[in-house]
C-alpha cells in the first residue's frame, strides 16, 4: 500500500460514527448491531458455501473471514468488536485482531457464536444482518430508515476506502496482464483463469465476483463463466471481465483483445476504446448517470455507422432500439464494498427510487454523480444471435448490413470497463492509473 492506513482508518471510523449517530436518531434506536454473518449450509449436506461477510460489517472493519463476529456501536461510545475465535481443529481459526485498525475498537474475544450474541446490548436495536442464515437469539430487523441512510452515504467513499480500491485495482490489473499473456500464448479459457488467479494471488472465492473469461464467440454471452478446458482451433478474440479484492473492497475491470492478424475486429476495439475513454472523462459532479448512458448509445451508434454495420443516423438507431440490440446492458454501476454497490437509484438519504430511462431495463444507476462516488464505465458492443434475430424481424433491418454483422459474429463482442472516481475536479480513473504503473 502506498499510504499509512492508520490515520486514514481513524478518519473513516469517525465518519462512520457520525453517519451511524444520525441514522440511529432518525429511527429512534439506541444501538447499531452489525453481524459479520455465518456461512450458508448446502442443502442436504454438512458443508457450507464460501463465506461472504456482510458488507456493512466490512464497512467498519477490514475483516473478511470472521463468521459469527459483531460490530456494536452505541452513540457516544467507542465502537466494539465482538470477535469470535472458536476452538476448532477442523478449520483455520481467525488470527487475533492486529494491525492499523485495532486502536479504533474495544475488542472482546469469545469462543462461540452464542457467547457473542449474549454480549450484545439490550434496548432499541437496529440489527443489520441477513435473514438467512438466521442467527439464534437475534432478529435481524434491518430497519429501512437506518439502512436507507447508511446506503445513501456509503455512496461517498472516504479517503481510506479509495486507497483500498486503488490497491484492488492494482491487483486486478496485474492479473489482467497475466491473462492477456496467457491468451497470446494460446491457453484455454480455463488456463487463462488459472493464470489470472496466480497473478492476483487470490482464490476464486476471494474474488469479488466470478470471472468472465471468453474466447471467440463466447464473448457474446454477457455473464459467461463456463471455462472451456481446451483452446479453440482458431483464436480470434478474448474478452475478460475480472476483478480483485482488497480488505473487502472490489475492483471490476474488463478488456477485449483481438488475436494477431484480425485487423478489422481490432479496429472496432479501437473505436470502442476511444468511446469508452470519452465516457469516463464525463464522470464529473453534476452529470446524470442515466443521461450519460443515453449519450453512450448515441456514440455507439456512430461507431456502428463508422464500421459499416448500420446505415441509420444516431438518433434513429437509438430510438428504434437498434443500439440496444448491440448494447443491451447498462453503462455501468456503483462499486465499492459490493461490485454492484448500493443506492444507485435512491432519491435521497430517506430512500425513494429514480426510474431507469424507458427502454433501458438493465441500467444499474440513475443518480447524479457527486464527488466521492465511484462508478464503472463499461460500454459494450456484442453480436448476440438471439437479439440479432429479433432485430432482423423489424422494419429497421433494411438499414443494417447483415453481411458485416455475420462477419463479426465469430468474435462474440467487445466490452471495456474502468473504475472511475468522481472528484471535485477531473475524474480519477483507478483502472487506467493502475495499468500505467505496470507499463
Amino acid at each position: 500500500m502506498s499510504q499509512d492506513l492508520a490515520p486514514l482508518f481513524a478518519q473513516h471510523i469517525a465518519t462512520l460514527r457520525q453517519r451511524a449517530d444520525q441514522a440511529l436518531a432518525l429511527g429512534g434506536f439506541d444501538h447499531l448491531l452489525i453481524a459479520a454473518s455465518t456461512p450458508l449450509r448446502k442443502f442436504l449436506d454438512d458443508q457450507d458455501y464460501s463465506f461472504v461477510a456482510n458488507p456493512h460489517f466490512r464497512h467498519w472493519l477490514p475483516l473478511t473471514d470472521t463468521p459469527g463476529s459483531w460490530v456494536v456501536y452505541t452513540p457516544g461510545n467507542k465502537p466494539k468488536l465482538i470477535f469470535v475465535q472458536p476452538r476448532d481443529y477442523w478449520h483455520v481459526v481467525p488470527a487475533a485482531p492486529s494491525g492499523y485498525w485495532v486502536d479504533q475498537f474495544d475488542i472482546t474475544t469469545v469462543r462461540t457464536h452464542a457467547e457473542a450474541v449474549a454480549l450484545l446490548p439490550k434496548g432499541q436495536r437496529a440489527v443489520i444482518a441477513p435473514e438467512c442464515p438466521s442467527i439464534d437469539g437475534v432478529e435481524a430487523n434491518n430497519p429501512e430508515v437506518v439502512v436507507n441512510y447508511l446506503h445513501w452515504h456509503r455512496s461517498y467513499k472516504t479517503p481510506y476506502e479509495l486507497e483500498l480500491m486503488r490497491e484492488a485495482s492494482r491487483i486486478g490489473t496485474r492479473a489482467h496482464r497475466a491473462a492477456e499473456s496467457a491468451f497470446r500464448a494460446g491457453e484455454s479459457e480455463f488456463g487463462i483463469q488459472l493464470a489470472y488467479l496466480a497473478a492476483a494471488s487470490q482464490t476464486e472465492a476471494e474474488l469479488p465476483y466470478s470471472n468472465i473469461v471468453c474466447l471467440n464467440e463466447h464473448g457474446a454471452v454477457l455473464h459467461y463463466t463456463h471455462f472451456d478446458r481446451t483452446p479453440p482451433k482458431q483464436s480470434r478474440s478474448f474478452l475478460i471481465d475480472a476483478g480483485a479484492s482488497k480488505s473487502g473492497y472490489a475492483s471490476d475491470i474488463t478488456r477485449t483483445y483481438a488475436a494477431a492478424g484480425h485487423l478489422e475486429f481490432q479496429a472496432l476495439i479501437d473505436s470502442m476504446e476511444r468511446a469508452q475513454q470519452g465516457f469516463a472523462a464525463k464522470v464529473k459532479a453534476g452529470q446524470s448517470y442515466a443521461d450519460l448512458h443515453i449519450h453512450a448509445h448515441h456514440v455507439l451508434a456512430e461507431v456502428l455507422r463508422e464500421h459499416g454495420l448500420i446505415r441509420l443516423n444516431a438518433e434513429s438507431a437509438v430510438q428504434s432500439g437498434v443500439t440496444s440490440a448491440f448494447f443491451p446492458h447498462g453503462l455501468g454501476h456503483p462499486i465499492g464494498l459490493q461490485v454492484h454497490d448500493v443506492a444507485g437509484f435512491q432519491v435521497n438519504e430517506a430512500g425513494g427510487f429514480i426510474p431507469r430511462p424507458q427502454g433501458h431495463p438493465y441500467l444499474r444507476m440513475t443518480r447524479v454523480l457527486e464527488p466521492g462516488m465511484v462508478v464503472t464505465i463499461e460500454p459494450g458492443l456484442y453480436f448476440i444471435d438471439m437479439l440479432l434475430e429479433e432485430l432482423r424481424a423489424k422494419p429497421v433491418a433494411n438499414d443494417i448490413d447483415w453481411n458485416k454483422v455475420d462477419a463479426f459474429r465469430p468474435y462474440g463482442g467487445i466490452r471495456i470497463e474502468d473504475d472511475v472516481v468522481c472528484t471535485n475536479d477531473e475524474p480519477e480513473n483507478l483502472t487506467r492509473n493502475a495499468f500505467a504503473v505496470l507499463s
